[in-house]
């Protein structure tokens, strides 16, 4: 960790100081490329601030004073744990600290940069009566200016009163180390000279300062030169060609258009736009075409988008603007784009599928309420919940789908009923032997508070009589959430993060175990994040921790105390706004990827699609992260369109599909626009950068309020969209999206169990019946799907030998790796198709869940 000793040249290290995305500390972000201590110092110090703070191993704050009562962190310097993501053996602040840095306590010196010279220092000084200049400033030379054109860019207002005092400490109030007179009137500022200045004899630097006439300031086309650091000289700048990081190379100026850019993603890098700087962002989020232009605006994009623009390219000389990072290279111009492109590998290769291979959506039922949650249950159905005031005014805002049924609308929806309003509320399947369904939190007052429940009855083709149940007298939430995430731990209990207090209210930034157990846990990351922190994504952890995501934030809690264990590196955004959020409301979707016998690898999270503040655009890539990882990193894949308010589905053989959504905005009434109609396959099989194939698209709208869950048949159940928005219309419909494995009708392998072998135990082994050869078993979780969280969702492939029509499966070995609840049990042929699913418990009622709530209008069936 850097310490006073050892800060930068003429900067002093002030220690771990606290911040917070809501308030910050500092107030200027910047965005100087591969992070270390050196260049966001350096960086701020150019801009003219004398403050630099470093956070989260890769951001870089600067100011001039600390805001919003920030100052040292109360956990001294524990907090700034985080290395630099450009040098690791420096430590960049932590998770809302700052390693905070002041600039005035020595002299700064400049390392010499690519394609530049050190001048030395002039012997013959000819400051006339120069008095009282800052401490290490001193006279540098007489140096030719114009003869390739300016060779300093910042220059102030002519004066009547200039002298190099007053030049030079104009310059030093500005941030800048070197400073230049000319024509006795003119100052000029910059951190180095440009265009291949020439010294020359400081006899032709003889005009007067207009302030003292002891004083020489420079001549016509003459400069006089003072700097407090070594004196960087450099070429006339040429576009950069060589030392290019990865398989980029230049491709010439081309045209652009600030009302139609050749590019989508611009990027304003004031201080250090290089073709490294820049081209590192777009390759880093798969970006294989970009460049710079007007000196500091960096773009990324594709070659595709160039043609589509109408993009051509234009004489070298257009492009002749110095880059602000390296002034011996060209940033483009006005209206002209320094172009690369990538040679290499493709950054990304997605398979664009036909025929059968696409799958296809089909209609399946129109419906009579527009869901907002919807759960398979263990019976072979699905329930549907809707908020108030959604449908028409005769529905009852509960049914439950009997796919056996579909030929019969009547008969297929089963009316069922609940006392509050479930609007944004959060649901699970229960580990208890019947595989009730628990509803939680809801829209405003009571509801807030409610715990639902429903014992899933009835057969396929025959309806059940159980209905929803609930008193918030007898069993509620200890604080009212709205928007909040419930996950089964691995001791079987419930547990519930997150909220807002009801009807737009106030964030609840705490956590809760249900049945209840102990008072409310204060999480500050929760409020801090506020509002962006909602529906946060929960796994457990085969460590025994417990991961959340929320907004662009993730961590790890102690299973046992809830508190943080662990803070792991910030969720990457755009490629142009690290600020992009992944949960309510920037809404994406996240999975946890398959989990293998024996089970050795750390388990992976995935976060698809979400948006950034302000334009609200759409992000366009997936991130995944192994928590368990000893230094964990989130990894980018681009997809191919941008997707935000998405849902994504497990799928038997260890694919996942990515459905639903729009491609500007973000989740919330009338908030999201451009429908996105394609599907995604997601292969984790394969490599990275080379697991997305487009598939099949719908012709329905589905936006906010639309959900995707796996049925027993191996397809996907698509339904909802609620935007109450008169561009799009409330959706009833009821589509499948049948994947290429269903497609053309294939014979299937059926898979038989008996009932003695569908309760598991960890570690146990059991026995299912099947016909033909078996390639694959898996175990599939249950999962409740609403605002793009598919709450229960987690994929086992277990142990497993077949012989003579039997297959023998082990059972997942602890409640770490197979948190206790009921999965789908799917056995796929040679081919992959898959069996109808078979549902099975594992890991029991270790919480007594059965036996809860102990109420006498609670059915319970016992553990």
């Amino acid at each position: 960790m850097y310490t006073t000793r050892n800060a930068p040249a003429g900067w002093a290290a002030l220690g771990c100081y606290t911040d917070s995305v809501g308030a910050r500390t500092l107030t200027t972000a910047e965005y100087p490329g591969t992070m270390t201590i050196e260049l966001c110092t350096s960086t701020c110090k150019s801009a003219g601030y004398i403050y630099a703070g470093v956070e989260y191993g890769g951001e870089c704050y600067c100011g001039n004073s600390f805001s919003n009562g920030g100052g040292p962190a109360p956990d001294g310097s524990a907090g700034c744990n985080m290395p630099c993501a450009g040098n690791a053996q420096e430590t960049c602040g932590g998770s809302n600290r700052l390693n905070v840095f002041q600039y005035g306590s020595g002299t700064s010196t400049t390392t010499t940069p690519a394609s530049s010279t050190t001048v030395p220092t002039s012997t013959s000084v000819s400051t006339g009566s120069a008095t009282g200049l800052p401490k290490g400033w001193s006279y540098r030379g007489c140096y030719i200016d114009n003869a390739n054109g300016r060779i300093m860019n910042t220059q102030e207002p002519d004066s009547n009163s200039n002298t190099i005092e007053v030049c030079v400490n104009t310059c030093v109030g500005l941030g800048y180390s070197v400073a230049g007179m000319e024509y006795g009137v003119q100052c000029f500022c910059d951190n180095f000279i440009r265009n291949g200045a020439n010294l020359t004899a400081d006899t032709d630097c003889n005009m007067a300062c207009a302030g003292n006439s002891a004083e020489k300031c420079g001549a016509g086309n003459r400069m006089s030169i003072y700097s407090n650091a070594t004196l960087q000289a450099y070429q006339p700048p040429a576009p950069q060609k060589t030392g290019l990081n990865g398989s980029w190379e230049y491709q010439g100026c081309l045209i652009d258009n600030a009302e139609s850019r050749t590019f989508p993603y611009q990027l304003i890098l004031p201080h250090n736009n290089t073709a490294n700087n820049c081209l590192q962002s777009c390759q880093t989020f798969g970006y294989g075409a970009g460049g710079m232009e007007y000196s500091d605006e960096c773009y990324c994009g594709d070659v595709a988008n160039i043609a589509a623009a109408g993009a051509t390219l234009m004489p070298e000389s257009d492009c002749n603007a110095v880059c602000t990072g390296n002034a011996s290279y060209i940033c483009g111009g006005g209206d002209r784009i320094s172009y690369y492109k990538w040679t290499g590998t493709p950054l990304n290769s997605w398979t664009f599928a036909s025929g059968n291979a696409a799958g296809q959506y089909e209609f399946l039922i129109g419906g009579v309420i527009v869901p907002l949650i919807a759960t398979p249950g263990v019976n072979g159905k699905v329930t549907f919940l809707e908020k108030w005031g959604t449908g028409p005014p005769n529905t009852t805002g509960a049914y439950e789908l009997d796919l056996n049924l579909l030929n019969n609308f009547t008969a297929a929806w089963r009316p069922m009923h609940v006392k509050t309003d479930v609007f944004c509320s959060g649901g699970l399947t229960l580990p208890d032997k019947a595989g009730r369904q628990i509803n939680i939190g809801g829209w405003a007052n009571d509801a807030t508070y409610g715990i639902r429940l429903y014992w899933p009855d009835g057969t396929p083709g025959v309806w059940g009589t159980n209905d929803w149940q609930e008193n918030v007298n007898e069993v509620a939430l200890q604080a009212g959430r709205w928007y909040p995430t419930p996950m089964i731990m691995a001791n079987g209990s419930i547990l519930v993060v997150g909220g807002e207090e009801g009807s737009n209210g106030a964030p609840v930034p705490s956590l809760e175990i249900i049945p209840r157990t102990g008072p409310v846990v204060y999480c500050e990351w929760l409020q801090r994040t506020d509002p962006y922190n909602l529906y946060p994504y929960l796994a457990v952890l085969p460590s025994g921790g417990i991961f959340v995501a929320y907004y662009n934030e993730a961590r790890i809690l102690d299973e046992v105390t809830l508190q943080t264990k662990k803070v792991l590196p910030n969720i990457p955004g755009a490629v142009n706004d690290f600020l992009g959020g992944r949960t309510y409301p920037f809404e994406g979707t996240a999975v946890l990827m398959p989990q293998h016998y024996p089970y050795t690898d750390n388990l992976v999270v995935m976060i698809c699609g979400g948006s950034i503040p302000g334009p609200e655009f759409a992000l366009d890539n997936c991130v995944s992260i192994a928590p368990d990882d000893p230094n964990p990193q989130w990894t980018i894949e681009r997809m191919p369109s941008k997707r935000v308010i998405s849902c994504m589905t497990a799928l038997p053989d260890g694919t996942y599909l990515i459905l639903n959504g729009g491609e500007q905005g973000r989740a919330g009434f009338g908030l999201c626009t451009e429908p996105n109609h394609n599907a995604v396959l997601y292969d984790p099989s394969q490599s990275v950068n080379n697991r997305m194939t487009s598939m099949a698209n719908t012709t329905i709208d589905r936006l906010y309020h639309s959900e995707a869950v796996l049925l027993d048949d191996g397809r996907v159940l698509v339904s909802g969209s609620d935007p109450e928005d008169v561009r799009f219309v409330q959706e009833y419909r009821v589509e499948v999206f049948v994947p290429p494995y269903l497609m053309s009708n294939p014979e299937r392998p059926s898979v038989a169990i008996a009932s003695n072998q569908k309760d598991w135990a960890y570690g146990q082994t059991y026995q299912i019946t099947v016909n033909g050869t078996i390639s694959k078993i898996s175990l599939l979780g249950a999962v409740s799907s609403t605002h793009g969280n598919s709450m229960g969702q987690r994929t086992i492939f277990p142990q497993f030998s077949c012989s003579l029509g039997a297959c023998t499966i082990t059972a997942p070995p602890n409640a770490h790796i197979c948190p206790p609840g009921w999965f789908q049990l799917f056995a796929m042929n040679a081919v992959g198709t898959p069996s109808i699913a078979v549902w099975v418990r594992i890991g029991g009622d270790p919480a007594g869940l059965g036996n809860w709530p102990n109420f006498p209008d609670f059915t319970l069936p016992g553990v």
